[in-house]
């Protein structure tokens, strides 16, 4: 997918509450967005592959299907970032979505403008640039056999490679950034998602057991990322 430009910037919104659509469609385009809407979940693929939305506001709740089965689908064909929403507060939803790699989860009812902050902030991470770390965001980052590129945010092996969502990326650039460096969640969380709170405390658990699980799956790479109990993380790697 090709990365946004501040009057090039296009969102697919797929929820059924036709006075939310209208209301973020006119938030949305004051500040340069392209909107596309669904109010189902019928055509959403045909939607993203035709029009390469840069960001996708996913409804759990839809008429016809789950919003978790629709993230699903997409994250097996496109790594665009995606924000959950819901108007049920249960942590199960929050957790379900983070394992299924949505990069972000907002609960109804929210004002637009913690939208919008919240879509900055992930299609920012989205960018090859978006790395803090100046200098180095064209420099792909290997340790033994693993290589993660940088500019496609995808993690090869010897015998394959994985796409991963933005925050699984984040997460894991930091880690190889700094292997065999012990990490807290906090230092995690602030670099991932791009802000110096943690929203839901557990998120960055289920992240980083997400992406293990990912890891583990290429060739020579089980049990690379440890947990450090009562600290934090570590990408352990021996030169």
């Amino acid at each position: 997918m090709n990365s946004g430009t501040e009057q090039d910037k296009r969102v697919l919104i797929v929820d059924d509450d036709v006075k939310l659509q209208k209301l973020l469609r006119q938030y949305l385009e004051d500040f340069g967005f392209s909107v596309m809407s669904l109010k189902t979940a019928s055509g959403v693929l045909q939607a993203i592959e035709e029009n390469s939305p840069h960001i996708l506001i996913l409804d759990i709740m839809l008429p016809d299907r789950d919003g978790f089965d629709v993230l699903r689908d997409v994250r097996q064909r496109y790594g665009l970032p995606v924000i959950m929403l819901t108007a049920r507060g249960e942590d199960t939803d929050r957790i379900i979505g983070l394992e299924l790699g949505a990069d972000d989860y907002l609960p109804k009812p929210f004002n637009p403008r913690e939208l919008l902050a919240r879509m900055k902030a992930v299609m920012r991470r989205a960018q090859p640039g978006g790395n803090p770390e100046k200098g180095r965001e064209a420099d792909n980052i290997t340790a033994g056999e693993l290589t993660l590129d940088r500019a496609s945010h995808m993690l090869r092996g010897s015998d394959g490679e994985l796409e991963l969502s933005i925050t699984e990326y984040r997460i894991l650039e930091l880690l190889m950034l700094k292997k065999n460096t012990v990490l807290s969640r906090d230092e995690i969380m602030n670099y991932a998602r791009g802000r110096d709170f943690i929203a839901f405390e557990r998120s960055i658990d289920v992240h980083i057991s997400k992406l293990r699980s990912k890891v583990d799956l290429l060739k020579g790479n089980k049990n690379c990322i440890k947990t450090m109990w009562g600290s934090g993380y570590m990408f352990v790697h021996k030169e």
